[in-house]
């Protein structure tokens, strides 16, 4: 048995009695986001394609544990299997989907997965829209979509520190510098946050829109308040084919071409940075190769250049086919790959208990696996970085970096801030 679990009313209102899912092919609806009807938003977008979702037919928020993945695998093959499905599309992301959310750290509580009640996608040029009620409800229409309400408009905002001032955030890089090269582990990452508070609530569509237009590369995602846009994919599974984008090592993007060029060559020659993502490289595979029957991973690693940085980029690619029969779905694949070095660090147990002393702040959902799932077992689930916590007029930003022996504290401090831009910059305007 899974943990005893927070139980929502959408929960008491649907124990057991199966969902009603409806999937029929439509136009092409235009701007997935554009579509969102209120602030409640559900949303995986990048170039335009992806899913968006509200409502919630069915929803689950799990208490703090390492089991946190497989109670909720559980309760998702629950209502996947007792649901009635009638499904006219038939791809990855069409039936009944859950979109999902968890805690980087097990010891914290807040994970949440939740069944959306209507659901738009569009991908490869098929569009389609997908409607779950539970016995109680009333059948909706589903050809028709409701009328948005406005997005709310940028309010005035006030910034300040989050759990640790710069200067102190600056003093915890040199601590871990110090302990890395004692020997006590190879590398931490180390995260800082800092706080917005507006003088009207923040809409979660309009950071959406604004982070979507700005980094179409990156996909941006919302999930019960956690709203921003990850450069990095976790785990895309389509079938028996999986892929992840190992992200590690990062450089700032220059003025000219020539200075990006400059830039990029000093990113991939530096010893700091191919060090850093080769521990996150060598932890994927090690994660997945017991799961695949076959697994290629790129020997060196390249530059994905976003629009305010450029990191250091490996793709991985396989067939699932490992012992037992049954695929694991996306979901179970990114419980088996998190943490990575990437956004914790190695040995994952000592730089763990570091993360925990010297951040001082419970990171919440940042960071941990953000994403989506179907029925089938396909899905993509990306890490929660480049984003913001939103509750009301306030928001908390996050913005971590792979701290190695040759890692200097100003260094990484103006490698947060340049990390925390973006979603800054979608809340200012």
């Amino acid at each position: 048995m899974g943990p005893e679990r927070a139980v929502t009313e959408s929960d008491q209102q649907l124990p057991g009695l199966g969902l009603t899912v409806a999937t029929v092919e439509v136009a092409d609806p235009g701007d997935l986001l554009a579509r969102l009807p209120g602030p409640a938003a559900l949303a995986w977008v990048r170039r335009g394609d992806g899913l968006v979702g509200w409502g919630e037919a069915a929803r689950l928020t799990l208490p703090a544990g390492t089991d946190r993945f497989t109670a909720g695998e559980k309760w998702l093959r629950e209502q996947f299997d007792d649901a009635q499905v009638t499904d006219e599309v038939g791809v990855p992301g069409s039936g009944p989907v859950a979109f999902g959310s968890f805690t980087f750290d097990p010891a914290c509580e807040g994970s949440v997965l939740i069944v959306p009640r209507v659901l738009l996608a569009r991908r490869h040029g098929r569009s389609w829209l997908t409607t779950i009620s539970g016995p109680a409800d009333t059948p909706g229409n589903a050809g028709q979509l409701p009328a948005a309400r406005p997005v709310t408009a940028s309010a005035e905002v006030r910034w300040s520190d989050g759990s640790l001032s710069a200067p102190q955030w600056e003093q915890a890089v040199a601590a871990a510098v110090a302990a890395i090269r004692a020997g006590q582990l190879s590398k931490v990452v180390l995260a800082r946050d800092l706080q917005a508070t507006a003088s009207a609530p923040i809409d979660a569509r309009m950071l959406l829109a604004r982070l979507a237009a700005r980094y179409p590369d990156c996909y941006t995602f919302s999930c019960s308040g956690l709203v921003g846009a990850t450069p990095e994919l976790y785990i895309r599974r389509e079938g028996e084919q999986v892929t992840s984008l190992v992200l590690a090592g990062t450089a700032p993007r220059g003025g000219s071409p020539a200075e990006d060029d400059a830039l990029g060559a000093g990113l991939l020659s530096s010893a700091k940075n191919v060090e850093e993502h080769g521990y996150a490289v060598a932890d994927v595979r090690a994660a997945l190769e017991p799961l695949c029957a076959e697994l290629t991973v790129a020997r060196q690693p390249a530059l994905l250049r976003l629009a305010n940085v450029q990191h250091l980029a490996t793709r991985v690619t396989g067939a699932l086919g490992g012992p037992g029969g049954e695929l694991p779905s996306a979901l179970a694949l990114a419980a088996a790959l998190h943490p990575t070095p990437a956004v914790c660090g190695t040995p994952r147990g000592a730089a763990l208990a570091m993360i925990r002393e010297l951040e001082r702040m419970d990171r919440g959902r940042y960071a941990g696996p953000v994403g989506w799932v179907d029925a089938a077992g396909n899905g993509e689930w990306g890490i929660a970085l480049r984003c913001a916590a939103l509750d009301g007029p306030r928001a908390r930003l996050f913005a971590g970096c792979g701290i190695v022996a040759d890692s200097d504290p100003a260094a990484e401090l103006a490698e947060a801030q340049a990390k925390f831009r973006p979603v800054q910059q979608a809340i200012d305007s």
